[in-house]
């Protein structure tokens, strides 16, 4: 299908959700790259504004060398998504699929376009929507993620309530692991349901703290 630079198509084969009710804004010329790996320097559009908050590259890089045993053929959750530079990240070494979660428009478009452009709509899927309720439908679906990734909004209290969601044991594979970006002043509690918390890496601050799916 023929795809035109700025603009996104109304509903690709590997968007699914809200956005299939009407096409998605056409997102901005803001720059960031893949740090390393088969897509190392390509090129990411972000969305305008403060809609989203990027992972910044110290922390990519980071989580990506912490998670370097568990990347190839993981299948990839990442939730709050934003245009997707965590689970591109994923892809560029070694993932064998990512599965993305956003419910703005504007960062969809973003992700859209970043997907199409990297080539990797075979081993992508996103999801527009509330997180939490994407997530029910991922497990009624039977789906399982070897990696699953969340860096909701710090204001809020969604990275308790999803962590609560993903403890159920209902999305991750046996061993799996679940990693929270969150602000370094509003620490996760250290377990939720299967999940057992066991190391955090400090950003000034934000903060990474690493899960493992069946303590």
């Amino acid at each position: 299908m023929a795809f035109e630079r700025g603009l996104c198509p109304r509903n690709p084969s590997f968007l699914v959700g809200e956005a299939s009710e009407g096409a998605v804004e056409a997102p901005s010329e803001k720059i960031m790259r893949v740090i390393a790996g088969a897509l190392k320097g390509r090129r990411l559009v972000t969305p305008r504004g403060a809609v989203t908050r990027p992972t910044a590259d110290q922390v990519r890089i980071a989580l990506m060398d912490a998670l370097t045993p568990w990347l190839p053929h993981a299948r990839v959750l990442d939730l709050f998504a934003g245009a997707g530079a965590v689970g591109l990240e994923a892809l560029s070494r070694d993932a064998g699929h990512a599965t993305f979660v956003e419910r703005d428009g504007r960062a969809v478009a973003a992700l859209v376009e970043n997907v199409r452009t990297l080539g990797v709509e075979s081993r992508a899927q996103i999801l527009r929507g509330d997180v939490e309720r994407e997530l029910g439908r991922l497990a009624g679906e039977g789906r399982r993620f070897e990696i699953v990734f969340l860096d909701p909004p710090y204001t809020t209290d969604l990275a308790g309530r999803v962590l609560d969601a993903l403890g159920s044991d209902e999305l991750t594979a046996p061993g799996g692991l679940v990693i929270a970006q969150h602000f370094t002043k509003r620490p996760p509690a250290r377990e939720y349901g299967t999940l057992r918390a066991f190391r955090d890496r400090r950003f000034g601050e934000t903060t990474l703290t690493f899960f493992r799916a069946g303590g």
